[in-house]
Protein backbone atom coordinates (compact mmCIF):
# COMPACT_ATOMS: atom_id res chain seq x y z
CA UNK A 1 0.00 0.00 0.00
CA UNK A 2 2.79 2.41 1.03
CA UNK A 3 4.58 1.94 -2.31
CA UNK A 4 1.04 2.64 -4.17
CA UNK A 5 0.85 5.64 -2.87
CA UNK A 6 4.61 6.39 -3.58
CA UNK A 7 3.97 6.18 -7.19
CA UNK A 8 0.76 7.93 -7.09
CA UNK A 9 1.45 10.84 -5.56
CA UNK A 10 4.56 10.99 -7.94
CA UNK A 11 2.49 10.68 -10.64
CA UNK A 12 -0.20 13.06 -9.52
CA UNK A 13 2.67 15.87 -8.94
CA UNK A 14 4.21 14.43 -12.31
CA UNK A 15 0.97 15.10 -14.44
CA UNK A 16 0.81 18.32 -12.69
CA UNK A 17 4.20 19.40 -13.58
CA UNK A 18 3.90 18.12 -17.08
CA UNK A 19 1.17 20.46 -17.75
CA UNK A 20 2.33 23.55 -16.61
CA UNK A 21 5.94 23.26 -17.73
CA UNK A 22 7.34 19.59 -18.17
CA UNK A 23 10.01 17.55 -16.05
CA UNK A 24 7.19 14.97 -15.03
CA UNK A 25 10.05 12.02 -15.26
CA UNK A 26 11.58 13.40 -13.11
CA UNK A 27 9.42 12.05 -10.63
CA UNK A 28 8.06 8.90 -11.74
CA UNK A 29 11.11 7.38 -12.74
CA UNK A 30 13.31 7.76 -9.35
CA UNK A 31 9.65 6.82 -7.54
CA UNK A 32 9.84 3.84 -9.19
CA UNK A 33 13.08 3.02 -8.64
CA UNK A 34 12.77 3.79 -5.10
CA UNK A 35 9.91 1.36 -4.42
CA UNK A 36 12.51 -1.08 -5.56
CA UNK A 37 11.64 -1.25 -9.84
CA UNK A 38 15.20 -2.04 -11.50
CA UNK A 39 16.32 1.12 -13.83
CA UNK A 40 15.48 -0.76 -17.08
CA UNK A 41 11.97 -1.81 -16.18
CA UNK A 42 11.61 1.68 -14.15
CA UNK A 43 12.25 3.44 -17.20
CA UNK A 44 10.19 1.79 -19.45
CA UNK A 45 7.35 1.76 -16.98
CA UNK A 46 7.73 5.25 -16.54
CA UNK A 47 7.40 6.21 -20.10
CA UNK A 48 4.40 3.73 -20.10
CA UNK A 49 2.58 6.06 -17.20
CA UNK A 50 3.06 9.65 -18.73
CA UNK A 51 2.87 8.78 -22.49
CA UNK A 52 -0.87 9.17 -22.90
CA UNK A 53 -0.49 13.13 -21.74
CA UNK A 54 1.39 13.56 -24.64
CA UNK A 55 -2.15 13.48 -27.28
CA UNK A 56 -4.23 15.89 -25.11
CA UNK A 57 -1.58 18.34 -25.12
CA UNK A 58 -1.32 17.76 -28.95
CA UNK A 59 -5.01 18.23 -28.92
CA UNK A 60 -4.72 21.97 -27.80
CA UNK A 61 -2.21 22.81 -31.20
CA UNK A 62 -4.61 21.31 -34.15
CA UNK A 63 -5.40 23.84 -36.07
CA UNK A 64 -1.44 24.63 -36.65
CA UNK A 65 -0.17 20.88 -37.00
CA UNK A 66 -3.65 20.48 -39.61
CA UNK A 67 -1.77 23.51 -41.67
CA UNK A 68 1.68 22.22 -41.20
CA UNK A 69 2.92 20.64 -44.85
CA UNK A 70 1.64 16.70 -44.96
CA UNK A 71 4.67 15.62 -46.42
CA UNK A 72 6.96 16.86 -43.41
CA UNK A 73 4.61 15.55 -41.27
CA UNK A 74 4.65 12.08 -42.26
CA UNK A 75 8.69 12.33 -42.42
CA UNK A 76 8.80 13.75 -38.53
CA UNK A 77 6.38 10.90 -37.92
CA UNK A 78 8.32 8.11 -39.57
CA UNK A 79 11.37 8.97 -37.69
CA UNK A 80 9.71 9.49 -34.44
CA UNK A 81 8.30 5.56 -34.71
CA UNK A 82 12.01 4.16 -35.97
CA UNK A 83 13.59 6.47 -33.13
CA UNK A 84 11.13 5.79 -30.60
CA UNK A 85 11.92 1.29 -31.37
CA UNK A 86 15.50 2.41 -31.64
CA UNK A 87 15.93 3.79 -28.60
CA UNK A 88 13.87 1.06 -27.03
CA UNK A 89 16.19 -1.18 -28.37
CA UNK A 90 19.07 0.38 -27.19
CA UNK A 91 17.45 0.69 -23.58
CA UNK A 92 16.84 -3.10 -24.13
CA UNK A 93 20.65 -4.45 -24.63
CA UNK A 94 22.14 -1.94 -22.11
CA UNK A 95 23.52 -3.75 -19.25
CA UNK A 96 21.80 -2.77 -16.20
CA UNK A 97 24.97 -1.84 -14.37
CA UNK A 98 25.26 0.57 -17.42
CA UNK A 99 22.40 2.20 -17.27
CA UNK A 100 22.50 2.91 -13.52
CA UNK A 101 25.86 4.48 -13.99
CA UNK A 102 24.22 6.59 -16.87
CA UNK A 103 21.07 7.53 -14.88
CA UNK A 104 22.65 9.82 -13.31
CA UNK A 105 24.39 12.18 -15.97
CA UNK A 106 21.29 11.44 -18.07
CA UNK A 107 18.70 13.41 -15.79
CA UNK A 108 21.57 16.01 -15.21
CA UNK A 109 21.76 16.54 -18.71
CA UNK A 110 17.72 16.75 -19.00
CA UNK A 111 17.83 19.13 -15.66
CA UNK A 112 20.41 21.13 -17.65
CA UNK A 113 18.38 21.38 -20.73
CA UNK A 114 15.41 22.31 -18.82
CA UNK A 115 16.88 25.46 -16.81
CA UNK A 116 18.35 26.53 -20.45
CA UNK A 117 15.51 25.85 -22.44
CA UNK A 118 15.53 29.16 -24.06
CA UNK A 119 19.44 30.12 -24.05
CA UNK A 120 19.38 26.65 -25.98
CA UNK A 121 16.77 27.27 -28.42
CA UNK A 122 18.03 30.61 -29.10
CA UNK A 123 21.62 29.02 -29.49
CA UNK A 124 19.77 26.63 -32.52
CA UNK A 125 18.18 28.77 -34.71
CA UNK A 126 19.22 28.78 -38.09
CA UNK A 127 17.74 30.92 -40.56
CA UNK A 128 19.79 29.04 -43.63
CA UNK A 129 17.79 25.95 -42.61
CA UNK A 130 19.38 22.57 -43.00
CA UNK A 131 19.92 20.21 -45.42
CA UNK A 132 17.55 17.03 -45.91
CA UNK A 133 20.28 15.05 -44.66
CA UNK A 134 21.06 16.85 -41.53
CA UNK A 135 17.21 17.33 -40.65
CA UNK A 136 16.91 13.54 -41.09
CA UNK A 137 19.97 12.70 -39.12
CA UNK A 138 19.26 15.27 -36.12
CA UNK A 139 15.60 13.81 -36.03
CA UNK A 140 16.54 10.70 -35.46
CA UNK A 141 19.25 10.88 -33.07
CA UNK A 142 16.46 13.73 -30.89
CA UNK A 143 13.69 10.57 -31.49
CA UNK A 144 15.98 7.68 -30.45
CA UNK A 145 17.34 9.59 -27.17
CA UNK A 146 13.80 9.74 -26.53
CA UNK A 147 12.97 6.00 -27.23
CA UNK A 148 15.67 5.31 -24.54
CA UNK A 149 15.60 8.09 -22.01
CA UNK A 150 12.04 10.14 -22.35
CA UNK A 151 13.47 13.07 -19.57
CA UNK A 152 14.27 16.66 -21.12
CA UNK A 153 12.39 15.45 -24.38
CA UNK A 154 10.50 18.04 -24.65
CA UNK A 155 12.95 20.73 -24.41
CA UNK A 156 15.55 18.59 -26.75
CA UNK A 157 12.22 18.12 -29.34
CA UNK A 158 11.58 22.43 -29.16
CA UNK A 159 15.60 22.65 -30.10
CA UNK A 160 15.42 20.59 -32.91
CA UNK A 161 12.51 22.19 -34.41
CA UNK A 162 14.54 25.77 -34.02
CA UNK A 163 17.77 24.35 -35.83
CA UNK A 164 15.78 23.25 -38.44
CA UNK A 165 14.27 27.03 -38.97
CA UNK A 166 10.37 26.44 -37.17
CA UNK A 167 9.23 29.82 -35.66
CA UNK A 168 5.70 29.65 -34.97
CA UNK A 169 5.77 28.67 -31.06
CA UNK A 170 2.34 27.00 -31.21
CA UNK A 171 3.52 25.08 -33.96
CA UNK A 172 6.53 23.97 -33.00
CA UNK A 173 4.70 23.38 -29.44
CA UNK A 174 2.00 21.02 -31.09
CA UNK A 175 4.51 19.04 -33.37
CA UNK A 176 6.71 18.65 -29.79
CA UNK A 177 3.39 16.53 -28.26
CA UNK A 178 2.79 14.55 -31.40
CA UNK A 179 6.11 13.61 -32.25
CA UNK A 180 6.28 13.01 -28.51
CA UNK A 181 3.70 10.81 -28.55
CA UNK A 182 4.12 8.80 -31.54
CA UNK A 183 8.01 8.21 -30.35
CA UNK A 184 7.16 7.28 -26.87
CA UNK A 185 3.94 4.59 -27.92
CA UNK A 186 6.44 2.96 -30.18
CA UNK A 187 9.35 2.81 -27.76
CA UNK A 188 6.10 1.69 -25.26
CA UNK A 189 4.90 -1.24 -27.20
CA UNK A 190 8.37 -2.27 -27.96
CA UNK A 191 8.82 -2.29 -23.93
CA UNK A 192 5.41 -4.59 -23.87
CA UNK A 193 7.13 -7.27 -26.04
CA UNK A 194 9.87 -7.12 -24.20
CA UNK A 195 7.48 -7.67 -21.20
CA UNK A 196 9.61 -5.32 -19.35
CA UNK A 197 6.67 -2.90 -18.08
CA UNK A 198 5.14 -3.36 -14.47
CA UNK A 199 1.49 -3.43 -15.19
CA UNK A 200 0.19 -2.47 -12.21
CA UNK A 201 2.27 0.18 -11.65
CA UNK A 202 2.06 1.72 -15.11
CA UNK A 203 -2.02 1.42 -14.68
CA UNK A 204 -1.70 3.52 -11.33
CA UNK A 205 0.62 5.83 -12.73
CA UNK A 206 -1.38 6.62 -15.89
CA UNK A 207 -4.43 7.14 -13.73
CA UNK A 208 -3.25 9.72 -11.36
CA UNK A 209 -1.00 11.38 -13.90
CA UNK A 210 -4.19 12.29 -15.92
CA UNK A 211 -5.93 13.85 -12.84
CA UNK A 212 -2.42 15.66 -12.13
CA UNK A 213 -2.79 16.65 -15.95
CA UNK A 214 -6.32 17.29 -15.64
CA UNK A 215 -5.60 20.19 -12.67
CA UNK A 216 -2.35 21.13 -13.24
CA UNK A 217 -3.76 22.63 -16.27
CA UNK A 218 -5.86 24.53 -14.01
CA UNK A 219 -3.48 25.38 -11.68
CA UNK A 220 -1.58 27.02 -14.30
CA UNK A 221 -3.85 29.85 -14.78
CA UNK A 222 -2.82 30.88 -11.26
CA UNK A 223 0.99 30.06 -10.51
CA UNK A 224 3.84 31.75 -12.30
CA UNK A 225 5.49 28.98 -14.30
CA UNK A 226 8.72 30.76 -12.96
CA UNK A 227 7.29 28.75 -9.91
CA UNK A 228 6.97 25.32 -11.09
CA UNK A 229 9.89 25.70 -13.45
CA UNK A 230 12.17 26.32 -10.43
CA UNK A 231 10.85 23.37 -8.97
CA UNK A 232 11.46 21.09 -11.58
CA UNK A 233 14.89 22.44 -11.59
CA UNK A 234 15.37 21.73 -8.24
CA UNK A 235 14.06 18.16 -8.14
CA UNK A 236 15.75 17.21 -11.02
CA UNK A 237 19.22 18.43 -9.45
CA UNK A 238 18.05 16.57 -6.40
CA UNK A 239 17.32 13.01 -8.16
CA UNK A 240 20.42 13.64 -9.78
CA UNK A 241 22.48 13.64 -6.48
CA UNK A 242 20.31 11.03 -4.99
CA UNK A 243 21.73 8.49 -7.95
CA UNK A 244 25.17 9.92 -8.04
CA UNK A 245 25.23 8.32 -4.21
CA UNK A 246 23.36 5.42 -5.33
CA UNK A 247 26.12 4.84 -7.98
Amino acid sequence: MLDVVIISIAAFFAGVLNAIAGGGSFLTFPALVFIGVPPIPANATSAVAVFPGYLSGAAGFLSEIRAFDRRELYILLGLSILGGVLGAVLLLVTPSEVFSFIVPWLLLFATFLFAFDKQIRNWTKSDSGASPVGKTAATLVVTTYGGYFNGGLGIVLLALFSGLGFRDINLMNGLKNVLSFILSGASVVTFLIAGIVYMKEAAIMMLAATVGGYLGARLARRLPVSVIRSVVIVVGIGMTVVFLMRT
